[in-house]
Formats: structure tokens, sequence, C-alpha cells
């Protein structure tokens, strides 16, 4: 189930492009016009990896201060939080979580606008938010999130790029459907030794990639029963990589912007400590180079994160688990 749904990721975002293209367009412009003071975003999971990806889209596209707010201060410790002004992002598959939802509900009380990114549109939160975007992702089986993770990067895509009247982050949208089927077919099969004979794994990215790198983190967790951390590219060597020896392999996603300079410098610099990389996005004559599709630097990470969905997949089964059914786990958590 997990390799067919993946699979299908390319024709989510396509489904988007049509379907939310007159309430994007709508939420943009309202956007515009109340010209909100910051953007508080609250998701769990993998949603709360596109939250990631969200703070930098928005950071460096709109100059918003974006940040992650904590349910547990509403829904446990019943704090109220000053959100006057304020635009609060809840992005949620189901739509269930009560945790969720109380944030939503204190959002709006307290003068927030409050807007749900969401898979299902039937749902307890999208009967609170004052707007909704849909993911369309459809029915979701696999307990591990694939096509609604990457159907919430393109919806956020779509927000942002109607919100700031950006042709050409419109115009690389038309293009990411053929991307992720391109991205679906690339080969990582190169990744799947030296991942499989570790017990830990470091996942670095930066900017708008960090939020895949969490995303494959948790996906080595889940479906592969692998010790993985996700960090970002800058903080790694502040003590992290300290642990990083033979045979813990470090998998490093780059996108072609700002970044990539960076990372790049990283790569030479873990690589004279005798680490195994293993690098999509950035080339090294001594890592382990992964196939890579190339796209705006804002669709990159999607292009990168339906690799390595495959690769996941491919992973569990040598590993002899069942990428379906990981232990203890469910499809929906409702955190309170």
């Amino acid at each position: 189930m997990m390799f067919d749904e993946a699979s299908q990721a390319a024709d989510v975002v396509a489904a988007q492009l049509t379907r939310n293209a007159a309430a994007v367009r709508r939420i943009g412009a309202l956007l515009r016009r109340i010209k909100p003071a910051f953007v508080a975003t609250c998701a769990r999971g993998s949603s709360d990896h596109s939250a990631t990806y969200a703070k930098y889209l928005i950071e460096s596209r709109t100059g918003i201060l974006t940040a992650s707010l904590a349910p547990s201060i509403h829904s446990v410790y019943k704090k109220p939080l000053h959100f006057d002004g304020g635009l609060c992002l809840v992005i949620s598959q189901s739509g269930a979580s009560p945790d969720l939802l109380a944030v939503a509900h204190a959002a709006k009380q307290c003068g927030a606008h409050v807007l749900a990114i969401l898979n299902m549109a039937d749902s307890p939160l999208a009967a609170v938010a004052d707007d909704v975007i849909e993911i369309h992702a459809g029915r979701e089986q696999s307990v591990a999130a694939t096509k609604s993770f990457i159907g919430s990067l393109s919806a956020l895509l779509q927000l942002v790029a109607a919100w700031q009247q950006d042709d050409e982050l419109t115009a690389a949208l038309t293009a990411t459907p053929d991307l992720l089927r391109k991205a679906w077919d690339a080969d990582w099969c190169a990744a799947l030794e030296p991942i499989a004979a570790a017990r830990n794994v470091f996942v670095l990215g930066r900017g708008v990639g960090l939020g895949i790198a969490q995303e494959a983190a948790l996906k080595l967790k889940e479906v592969c029963g692998l010790h993985a951390e996700a960090y970002s590219a800058a903080e790694v060597l502040h003590g992290p990589i300290a642990i990083a020896k033979i045979g813990f392999p470090v998998l490093v996603f780059a996108q072609r912007d700002e970044t990539r300079a960076g990372l790049a410098a990283l790569v030479d610099e873990l690589l004279r400590r005798d680490i195994a990389l293993i690098t999509a996005g950035v080339q090294h004559a001594k890592a382990i180079n992964l196939p890579e599709i190339s796209g705006h630097p804002a669709v990159e990470p999607l292009l990168r994160i339906q690799s390595f969905y495959r690769l996941a997949v491919g992973l569990s089964l040598k590993l002899g688990l069942d990428p379906d059914r990981p232990p203890y786990l469910t499809k929906v958590t409702a955190t309170v």
C-alpha cells in the first residue's frame, strides 16, 4: 500500500492545481488584504514536517515571521496566547486530533484567522477553520503518510504563489506532476546496502529542505526500524556529528538555492572525517550520489522526498519488515 500510495503523489498534485485554484486565489487575496502580522503553524507528525517547510517557504517569500506553536500550551496547560492579527495555519491529514482542534478554537477566539490544510474536508477541524485548503490525496491506508505529505507541501506552494502573486512559482507548480513522476522512477538503490547495514543514520537538509530531512528520518524509524535523526546542515557540526563514525551513514538532501553552497562545503568536511555520505542534490566524487531531478528550488524538496519514499519501501522489505504495518503505530493518532 505504501508503494502504491506514494506513486500517486503526481496525480494528487495535478488534481490540486485544478481543484484548489479558485480557493487559493481567494485566500491569497484575503491574506494580502488582512496582512497577517505573523503566522503560527500547528501540526503533528509528518504534517509538522510540512510546517517546517511552510516556515522557510513563507518567511523567504513574504518576510512574515512564521513559528511553530506547541499545541499543549492550549490542550494541556490551558494557557491563552495572543493571536490577534495573526494567521494560524493548522496542517492535518485527519483533522481530528483533539490538541489541534483546541488550538484552532483558541486561535479563533483570540482574533486569528484560522486556515487549515486538510485531507479530510468533512473533519471537525474543517468545521472550526475560517478557510480550508484541501490536500485531495484521497484515502491513504498505509500507516506511513506519503502522498498526503507531498500533497500538503504542494498545497503550501499553491497558497504562497497565490498570496504573493508569484508567476514564476505558479509556473513551476504546473511542471511539478511530471517532475514527480520522474522522481518516482529515479533509481536510489545505491543507498540500500549502506543504510541497511547501519543501525543509526543522520539525515541533513537546510532551508526548505529541512522539512523533508525530518520526514525521511521519521520514515526510517517508522517503516525501517532504524534510529534516524534529522538535523539542519547548519547545526550538525555543533555537537551531533561527534557520534557519527564508520558504519553510521549520513544522508544529505540539497536543493538548488542559496543553501546549496553551504551544503557542498559540509559534504567536503564530513568526507574528510571518513563518514559515509549519501547525497541527493549535491555531488561529490567520494560520496554515493543519488540521481536528482531538477526543478524550481522550492519544488525540489518534493522531488527528493518522492524518490526517498520508494527507497524507504525497498529498504523496509530488505530488512524483512512490512512497510504498511509498522509496530505499535496507527493511522490516526489522537493526541491531547
